[in-house]
């Protein structure tokens, strides 16, 4: 996402990256608060496969508010589940979590922290669904989940030197050891493409290493590759960060940034469109302003790039994912009830945010739109199916 050491100078950059890489931390404690050489193939279906209207019979159960609840992924302070945490998922009803941190307590470690997250599902708080639980795994600087268990990733600009077939098998079995740990949503793979020789004026991506390639060509078949051995292992994967973040300056967790160059038949689109024919299952869009796109918008907040370009030209039916709206540099001056009712209105479907007062806030948001508001309540029913349906390819649902 948008939604954090090598050299000294990475260093500083690399600590505070947000959904778009995970900040440094300490290791995170499990909670005493609750129990717990070719092309790449397709993908399989990763879960057994429940009946159709599964997702359907379950949003009719639903109460509003726990449909509101299953739009926002709450970071988790500290990369563990605390009474802050545990008030929100119960009273705000939220779905998905994410650790925020980067953490060395191995795959035993983080397990713990996960079946704390798990325990918490109920008729109740989830109607029953369980929890996407997210991390930011990409490999080099931007690894979150490390020690015991867990395999030492190299960058995205490494991996893009093997052949897609090599890099499937071993993303596969990073995601195996995700899964062990209890983790099943993967923020990878990123498909923004860097112009050859821009990378040290690339805040984001460049100077951080995270792109397979120089061209389209390439990171769209690495990334393919990477999401489709994640999916193998049954870890849900999200391209980043639609429309691109490849050309911008500025990275959006410190400073604004806009792209003045990428227009809306952009060549430098192609590796996400190879994302989305691949079947990925979420696209988390960027919070920088792409001038030739739509000038008047940040990308999260733009009816232009996630209905008239993502849904409408490449055919996106997944869950469009927001960067981090919580606790990120680019949306600060932007009140939080507005950064939801913004990102859904434009037709966004799962809020990230790294911290719990202004997903409190926004949650509150968007429930006093729904109230009033029929077209807004259908909107966001609709989100909330499609993070159901989701959430039923991974065998997170209670049919």
């Amino acid at each position: 996402m948008r939604r954090r050491w090598r050299l000294a100078a990475l260093a500083l950059v690399a600590v505070m990256v947000s959904a778009c890489g995970p900040a440094a931390g300490g290791t995170p404690r499990p909670s005493t608060t609750a129990t717990p050489s070719s092309t790449p193939s397709p993908s399989p279906t990763p879960s057994p496969s429940p009946t159709p209207a599964c997702a359907n019979r379950v949003l009719a159960m639903m109460t509003t508010d726990q449909r509101i609840g299953q739009l926002f992924e709450l970071g988790l302070a500290g990369d563990r589940l605390g009474p802050t945490e545990i008030n929100l998922i119960r009273n705000d009803h939220i779905g998905s979590v994410w650790f925020v941190d980067r953490s060395s307590a191995g795959v035993s470690g983080i397990r713990g922290v996960t079946s704390a997250v798990q325990a918490q599902v109920s008729s109740a708080t989830t109607a029953n669904v369980r929890f996407f639980i997210a991390a930011n795994q990409e490999g080099g600087l931007i690894q979150a989940m490390q020690g015991t268990g867990f395999s030492v990733i190299p960058s995205a600009v490494v991996q893009g030197g093997w052949a897609p077939a090599v890099l499937q098998s071993r993303a596969a079995a990073w995601g195996a050891e995700l899964r062990s740990a209890g983790i099943n949503l993967n923020f990878a793979p990123v498909m923004d493409v860097v112009p050859p020789g821009t990378d040290a004026q690339n805040q984001p991506i460049g100077v951080l290493q995270r792109e397979y390639g120089h061209d389209p060509a390439t990171v769209g078949s690495h990334g393919v590759a990477f999401l489709t051995g994640m999916r193998q292992s049954t870890v849900a994967v999200t391209l980043k960060h639609f429309p691109g973040l490849g050309r911008v300056a500025g990275n959006t967790d410190f400073t604004t940034a806009t792209d003045t160059t990428t227009t809306a038949s952009d060549p430098y689109l192609q590796s996400f469109r190879q994302g989305v024919a691949a079947g990925t299952d979420f696209v988390m869009v960027a919070l920088a302003r792409f001038t030739r796109i739509d000038p008047n918008h940040l990308a999260a907040f733009s009816p232009v790039v996630m209905t008239q370009m993502l849904r409408g030209a490449m055919g996106f039916n997944g869950v469009i994912i927001s960067d981090d709206l919580g606790d990120t540099a680019a949306v600060a001056s932007i009140p939080p009830a507005n950064r939801a009712i913004d990102f859904l209105s434009a037709g966004g479907d799962m809020i990230i945010s790294k911290t719990s007062a202004p997903a409190d806030a926004m949650v509150q948001a968007v429930r006093s739109k729904v109230a009033q508001d029929p077209a807004f309540r259908q909107r966001v029913d609709d989100a909330a199916l499609r993070i159901l349906q989701a959430k039923q390819t991974f065998g997170l649902l209670p049919c």
